[in-house]
């Protein structure tokens, strides 16, 4: 996985619950004031695990081994035509849920119903796709 690519997102699910957190809702923020995953853009030389390991530690203080990620797929970006990104899914257990300090992007964060995600028409219409994929085909 050391091609080129943008950026990487995580879908970390606890039972039915997913991570997720509401963008900040500035104008010209691309998907703003949306529910969104967290992740984001590649930094230097990182692998797509590296980046998003390190944004999810940037987001909500929480460092998970690599290990943890158990599904990982290459998608189209969501905001660069032509590049592409990667997603992943893993699990959050209650102690890390409990562990968590959110970061200075976003207006709050919250362990949301997997289903109310999906349905929510103010989340991320690409990651509510991906989170779909991940399910029909999750170990």
């Amino acid at each position: 996985m050391t091609e080129e690519f943008h950026g990487a997102k995580l879908a970390l699910l606890h039972g039915d619950t997913l991570l997720a957190y509401q963008r900040d809702d500035r104008p010209g923020l691309r998907h703003a004031g949306r529910w969104d995953l967290p992740g984001g853009g590649r930094e230097g030389a990182e692998t797509p695990e590296q980046t998003v390991l390190r944004e999810l530690e940037e987001e909500f203080g929480l460092r998970l081994a690599p290990d943890r990620l158990i599904w990982r797929r290459r998608y189209p970006s969501m905001d660069h035509p032509g590049a592409f990104g990667w997603f992943f899914a893993g699990a959050i257990e209650a102690g890390e849920i409990a562990a968590i300090r959110f970061g200075e992007e976003g207006q709050r964060w919250a362990m949301l119903a997997v289903s109310d995600f999906l349905r929510r028409a103010d989340a991320v219409p690409a990651l509510q796709a991906r989170v779909a994929d991940y399910l029909g085909e999750r170990p």
